[in-house]
């Protein structure tokens, strides 16, 4: 798993690496976050696995939404200027396989990738408020799936050039129910993503990061009992 320093990112110039589905295997577990951290982070987001979460990532961000590797489509005329999306190297693909095991062939749980990205903004009082959405595809492995997964992610607003500066940092998680079909669409909107208008033109270098983060995991509260869906 790539690793980042605490305190902030560093800037990986290799390409982008936009994996097929199973075509890339990270850890669940361990290590430091990817993101590092700049701001209090907190574990929250609008969850994403049901047709109704669905429906509301359409109507919230319409055909602005772009697969991955895809240009992002231009801000709405007068609206703010809304960074573009990117996958941190290395955060596209979350696999977990068993307990001590490596996430990969026979021991394999399940995995997670990033399909699609979207974002929106919004100007107020000299703050930008975004929301940043992703729908993704989760692969039974294996091993073998539990029926409720939690998926760790974070989002970043960072400027990048000459030594890169975090500016936003965020940490979110979903739970998503799988269905028997041995993959689940699902789809999460983080919100409340705010940071100061950038002066000047410093805001063309302005990129919003989205990837996984289990480094940034923390246990949430279950029900005593989670139906597979059909």
């Amino acid at each position: 798993m790539t690793q980042f320093p605490h305190g902030g990112f560093v800037r990986n110039r290799a390409p982008l690496l936009v994996a097929a589905l199973l075509s890339v295997s990270l850890t669940g577990c361990g290590g430091g976050s990817m993101f590092g951290s700049s701001t209090p982070s907190s574990n929250s987001a609008a969850p994403a696995s049901s047709p109704s979460m669905s429906s509301r990532f359409s109507q919230i961000f319409g055909s602005k939404s772009q697969a991955v590797g895809e240009a992002p489509p231009p801000p709405e005329e007068n609206q703010p200027t809304c960074p573009p999306v990117s996958i941190r190297f290395g955060a596209s693909t979350l696999s977990v396989g068993l307990p001590g095991k490596p996430a990969s062939g026979l021991d394999l749980r399940y995995q997670v990738s990033i399909l699609r990205t979207a974002r929106d903004c919004t100007l107020s009082n000299g703050q930008i408020t975004a929301r940043i959405g992703i729908q993704g595809r989760i692969i039974n492995g294996a091993a073998g799936a539990p029926p409720v997964v939690d998926i760790p992610m974070r989002v970043a607003v960072m400027q990048e050039g000459v030594g890169s500066k975090v500016i936003f940092t965020k940490a979110a998680q979903t739970s998503v129910t799988l269905s028997d079909a041995g993959y689940t669409d699902f789809s999460a909107v983080i919100e409340d993503v705010v940071y100061p208008v950038p002066p000047g033109d410093t805001g063309d270098s302005y990129v919003f990061y989205v990837g996984f983060d289990p480094a940034g995991q923390k246990p949430a509260p279950r029900s005593r009992a989670h139906g597979r869906k059909h």
